[in-house]
């Protein structure tokens, strides 16, 4: 069999009080995608910060050897020298600064280095040959099949064309092993599947690349090979296709059949027989109705983000909203919520048949509804918060107590502990900061942030995004629980198989107009779609 490219022997690495890794191993071959796998908080990107010099050599015992050589990085530009290169999920631009200077930053084209001489700026440690930039930049920019001009802000791109702004600049450093962590988490399916058939590209010219995912059907599409990590220790590797850089005599096929289930019974340790716990609906009177609701963009007030929505969710109810990117699902969703977006409201909302005005979000909270964000790390979290406080910081008013109004700090404690686990939060203590968790115990404790508010109507935009198949699971168990309870859910997702799931009924959603209502009988994803791409000029 042909060499690893990259081996990681025994990778132990601890922090205080916890094992994060346990003597994990790893064998990537050289011209795949090696995918890893496992559940939020498994180690999956511990081990990548291991590998990449985010932690050094000596903060973790074992061997790591890159072309059968052993290495020792002291940091991430000891990595990237060696041509072992990092695209985290929280993109590394600066959005202010062009696509060229974004591709080269860190690794600016100076005058000597090559090329032709042209107008120049002073840089810190030389002069920036700016014509060789845009010109290697354009060059870069079309290996990822990104067509835009150079001098493009990269504010002014759309999040698939900022990864690949991102692997550009990956390219431009002479990468031999990629490393992806959760590339497509906030891709639409579209830009998702540019990105594989990059990824597919990329390996056939020799590229390896090692993938981050919880995107199974995605794994299963483009990996060689996948490892699953479980609770810090390296659980198995399954071979999905055969080798293809060993020689044609020696390339085996897969001992078995790789597939989702097969992926999943790997990193929970069984197997999971419904990715839906069992619900069965209770639903009651109408809690939310909106009529002829129209809303208009912040900073144009002549242009209609939603036009004429009508839509209703009844007690016991969960409610899908189906649209692609743009068709302004957030928006409809956080101009419900106390007019957080969007100006000239139109139309009537009413709450258990009572029109209300919600003019703030303060509005919306004391009048029983609560908005889970698509955007948690962003407008979820304090990520400098713990727990508890992040837990209590939309119901405060409970917790005040005396003339003086002061927070019972001794509630605090309790009720932060009483979420913790009742939602099975998986952190010490409720001292825990939140940006150490794992992307989906995070979520949780922003879902117990706003179950503290005890809301009538829960909006949970993209609830799972980023998450691993264990933590939806549970997720979905939380949300059937407030429907059993008689509170009103309203879901947006983009993952259709998830509204499917979980949904009593399901509106789409085209271009800021509700096309169809279904019923979860009548739901299927090519009538989602047929629905979701319809023409509403």
């Amino acid at each position: 069999m042909t060499a690893p490219l990259l081996e990681m022997r025994s990778i132990t690495k601890r922090f205080p009080g916890v094992l994060a890794l346990d003597d994990v191993s790893l064998a990537v071959r050289p011209g795949t995608v090696h995918a890893v796998c496992g559940e939020n908080g498994a180690g999956k990107s511990t081990l990548m910060k291991v590998l990449s010099g985010v932690y050094p050599h000596g903060s973790f015992d074992g061997e790591i050897l890159l072309g059968g050589e052993p290495v020792r990085f002291a940091s991430i530009r000891d990595s990237e020298a060696a041509g072992v290169v990092i695209i985290h999920q929280e993109l590394a631009l600066i959005p202010e600064l062009s696509i060229a200077e974004n591709v080269f930053l860190g690794n600016e084209q100076l005058v000597g280095g090559g090329g032709r001489t042209g107008r120049r700026r002073r840089w810190a440690g030389g002069v920036v040959d700016w014509d060789r930039t845009h010109h290697r930049a354009i060059e870069l920019m079309a290996r990822v099949g990104l067509r835009e001009n150079p001098l493009t802000p990269v504010k002014d791109l759309g999040i698939g064309k900022q990864q690949l702004v991102e692997i550009a600049k990956a390219l431009a450093k002479d990468v031999r092993l990629l490393i992806l962590d959760e590339p497509t988490a906030a891709l639409n399916d579209d830009d998702s599947e540019h990105l594989l058939g990059l990824l597919d590209g990329l390996r056939a010219k020799g590229l390896t690349s090692i993938m981050i995912s919880h995107k199974l059907n995605e794994i299963e599409q483009v990996a060689d090979a996948i490892t699953i990590i479980r609770d810090g220790r390296s659980i198995e590797t399954l071979q999905v296709r055969p080798d293809a850089s060993a020689p044609e005599a020696e390339r085996t096929a897969p001992a078995e059949r790789v597939d989702e289930d097969r992926i999943i019974r790997g990193m929970v340790g069984r197997d999971l027989e419904h990715r839906f716990p069992a619900h069965e609906p209770r639903i009651g009177e109408v809690l939310l109705e909106l009529e002829g609701w129209s809303v208009a963009h912040p900073d144009d007030h002549d242009r209609l983000v939603i036009r004429d929505a009508s839509l209703t969710v009844r007690h016991g109810e969960i409610v899908g909203i189906a649209g692609l990117m743009g068709a302004g699902r957030t928006e409809l969703a956080r101009s419900v919520f106390g007019r957080s977006y969007g100006a000239k409201h139109a139309g009537r909302l009413l709450l258990d048949g009572e029109e209300v005005r919600l003019r703030s979000v303060r509005d919306a909270i004391r009048a029983g509804i609560a908005y889970v964000s698509e955007d948690r790390k962003g407008l979820g979290l304090n990520l400098l918060d713990d727990i508890k406080t992040s837990v209590v910081s939309a119901g405060l008013e409970r917790l005040r107590t005396g003339p003086a109004r002061v927070v019972d700090a001794g509630r605090e404690v309790a009720v932060a502990e009483e979420y913790r686990r009742s939602l099975n939060i998986k952190a010490p203590s409720v001292t825990a900061g939140v940006g150490k968790l794992s992307g989906g115990n995070q979520q949780k404790v922003v879902l117990a942030k706003w179950l503290f508010t005890e809301p009538r109507l829960l909006i949970l935009d993209e609830p799972t995004r980023g998450i691993d198949v264990g933590a939806k699971f549970e997720i979905y168990g939380i949300v059937q629980r407030l429907a059993r309870e008689g509170r009103g859910v309203l879901v947006i997702s983009s993952e259709l198989p998830e509204l499917l799931g979980l949904c009593d009924r399901i509106y789409t959603l085209a271009e800021g107009v509700i096309t169809h209502e279904f019923t979860r009988d009548e739901a299927s994803q090519e009538a989602l779609m047929r629905h979701m791409t319809a023409d509403v000029r």
